[in-house]
């Protein structure tokens, strides 16, 4: 859809779409309440202000909605479409998917929360090296992160909402 169609789309039509970009009520609610948006520009600045303010339960029913990294997503819906081709760089190495798997265990262990990391783009090695890095964070720190990364997921996304006629031919490619 382009930002037109997005502007005019009924919000129960887009409510599943930003609740797939970050699934957080309020983040969802003001961004339909925001429109109609002049460019994509406006709209992806409204959704990172949005993201940057979200609150520590906000932040964990987000987190709840994302599959550990190296797992591979179950299901048809956007959502678990968008996570199989955002960890496309996971590949299919048993050693390193174990690896995921242990950091991913230790990092739940010693923050309480699934490992989030904005994963297009980035090598499995990367991914790795990432939770590896952030295991030797203290808790605000970690937080802060994990934040940020929210948000990057999100805008991501949202930019996949208002080009889906594009993100449609990458998933098929």
């Amino acid at each position: 859809m382009d930002l037109q169609e997005f502007n005019s789309a009924p919000a129960d039509r887009l409510h599943p779409l930003l609740a797939a970009c970050c699934d957080v009520p309020r983040w969802v609610d003001g961004i339909l309440a925001g429109r109609p948006y002049g460019d994509v520009v406006a709209l992806t600045q409204a959704a990172d202000r949005a993201a940057r303010d979200l609150g520590d339960d906000e932040v964990d029913r987000a987190l709840a909605a994302h599959p550990r990294i190296g797992d591979r997503p179950e299901g048809t819906g956007t959502e678990a479409a968008w996570s199989r081709n955002e960890q496309a760089g996971v590949g299919d190495d048993s050693e390193t998917r174990a690896a995921l798997a242990a950091g991913n265990r230790e990092y739940e262990q010693r923050f309480g929360r699934v490992f989030l990391i904005c994963a297009t783009g980035l090598s499995a090695q990367e991914m790795l090296a990432g939770l590896r890095e952030r295991l030797t964070h203290d808790e605000v720190t970690e937080a802060a992160v994990v934040r940020d990364e929210l948000r990057k997921i999100a805008l991501l996304r949202l930019t996949k909402v208002v080009d889906q006629e594009m993100a449609d031919k990458e998933a098929r490619a």
